[in-house]
């Protein structure tokens, strides 16, 4: 019988991508995640018709993306822009977090 090894993440990593996937384990953030997708940059006033919700119901959602670091926020004067963090989306992807599933050889 072949002997695999596999990778093994610290426990910092696994915290962090546990972090990353509750943010995207419900559906409106995956919602919200999609529209600035294909959208781009959006303040909350003209993302919260698009995912109908009040405008606190969704800062509570792009909380917990910010949170997660799915999500950039640049400030202009009173507004806030939402756009998505490409790289740490990436990275929910990448060969480290997919070494958990594969056996190395």
């Amino acid at each position: 019988m072949q002997e695999s090894t596999y990778c093994t993440l610290s426990s910092d990593t696994l915290a962090t991508f546990e972090k990353k996937f509750k943010a995207i384990s419900d559906q409106k953030r995956l919602q919200i995640l999609n529209i600035l997708s294909n959208k781009g940059a959006m303040c909350v006033g003209d993302l919260a018709p698009l995912v109908d919700m009040t405008q606190s119901k969704l800062s509570y959602h792009l909380k917990i993306l910010l949170d997660a670091d799915l999500l950039m926020r640049e400030t202009s004067g009173t507004w806030s822009f939402y756009e998505l963090n490409q790289h740490e989306l990436n990275q929910l992807l990448s060969d480290e977090l997919c070494c958990l599933f594969k056996p190395e050889n």
